[in-house]
Formats: C-alpha cells, structure tokens, sequence
C-alpha cells in the first residue's frame, strides 16, 4: 500500500510536468520577440528588456513574429548596424545611444485586418543606467500591455490582441503565451521570465506544483519508515 501511494505521486507529478510541457510543442503564438546583437548577428534575448542594460554602442531588436518557441520566431531581418543606425546622433556626456531595430513581422504574420508597418530602425539617446525596456520607449510610443504587463503593441502595432495563439496550428486554443524571449515587462520586454497570457497556467507554475508533488511523496515515505 504504501509504494503504491507513493508510485502513484509519482505519477502525478509526470502528468503534471507533460502538461507543463505539452501545450509548447506545436503551438504557435503571434508576439513581439526580443533580440540582442552579438557580433553583427542577432541573437535570441536571455533576459528582458526591463532588466538588460546595454552599454553605449549596443543594438538591440523587436520582431513581430509567429512563433512555438526561440527556435521558430523570425529574427529581425534589419541588420544589427550601430554605426549605421546613430550616425546621426552625437555622443553626449553623461548619455548613451542604444540602436533600436523594429521589425513588424510579414503580412501573413499579421492579425487580421491589419498591414504591419516598414520595418525602421532608431537611435536611442538615454541615461546610462537606461534599460533596453526604457530606450524602446524612447523612440516607439506608442506602446500597449495587457493586465499581467505583457507588451502587445510597439508603435501602436498592433492594434489589438497580445500573444493569442493562432487558429489553426497544433493544439491551438491554449492560453498560456511563449516565455523565453516573449516581449512583456512594463519597461519593455520579457526575454527569459514568465510571459504567460490570461487564463493559461505557465509551464513555470505547473512545474512548481510537479515539485511540491514530488516533496510530498518523500515526506509519506520517510514518515512511514520512521513508523516501521
């Protein structure tokens, strides 16, 4: 009886971690992703916007994108040029300039109804201590979140919606948005937190509870052979 109960935890705890894992494969969501410049190439953002602090000289990307995961979203198809980008825009004492690339996706990529705008590249002039988050609102007002902070619109694109899955690709109609490199965070983006969307658990959360699942198998065991 008692390898059963904790067989059966187990088990539990698996289901809990499939389901955490499940929904990701096949899905596609219609989001801003976020990118950072390594060596002239662009590279999928480890960590969000609000948090990176690009020193002068760095270039950083947004691309409209539809997309399962990093490996699927679209990388911005502007080159990561600093020089070209603020060559314009004179060095100041106590600034620092921060090359903003916006892509906004293809025309299939698009919500429907919408055209996405040319893709355009700024110069942001900020303070040094300046997130990545805070030079994108520098140059790309306006800029629209949803409830959880989640950034759905640069430069007003688009209009509505923010991360909702797209009809018809595998497992559509699940809630919970792309994390890793997901645009959100008030400051701008979120390139490594949890970008869940309303309504759906995260893949972070479901695991948490696989864990609690799993502590509590071991503490039955241990109780019961203390009893023994």
């Amino acid at each position: 009886m008692r390898r059963t109960r904790i067989a059966g935890a187990v088990l539990l705890a698996g289901t809990v971690t499939g389901l955490a894992a499940g929904p990701a494969q096949g899905q596609e969501y219609r989001y801003w992703s976020f990118w950072d410049s390594k060596g002239g190439s662009w590279t999928y953002a480890t960590q969000g916007p609000a948090t990176l602090r690009p020193a002068d000289g760095a270039v950083e990307g947004f691309r409209f994108t539809v997309g399962a995961d990093s490996a699927a979203a679209g990388k911005p198809r502007t080159a990561a040029g600093f020089d070209a980008i603020c060559r314009d825009t004179p060095a100041k004492d106590g600034r620092k300039r921060i090359g903003i690339v916006l892509d906004f996706g293809t025309a299939a990529d698009a919500p429907g109804g919408e055209r996405p705008p040319k893709a355009r590249s700024e110069c942001a002039q900020v303070s040094e201590d300046a997130s990545a988050g805070e030079a994108l609102a520098a140059v790309a007002r306006p800029l629209r979140y949803d409830a959880n902070a989640l950034l759905c619109a640069i430069a007003g694109y688009p209009k509505a919606g923010c991360a909702e899955a797209v009809n018809g690709s595998k497992g559509a109609g699940a809630s919970a948005a792309p994390s890793a490199g997901a645009a959100g965070d008030r400051d701008g983006a979120n390139g490594g937190g949890d970008g869940s969307g309303d309504g759906g658990p995260s893949a972070g959360l479901l695991g948490g509870v696989a864990a609690v699942v799993l502590l509590g198998a071991a503490a039955v065991w241990q109780a019961r052979r203390r009893r023994g």
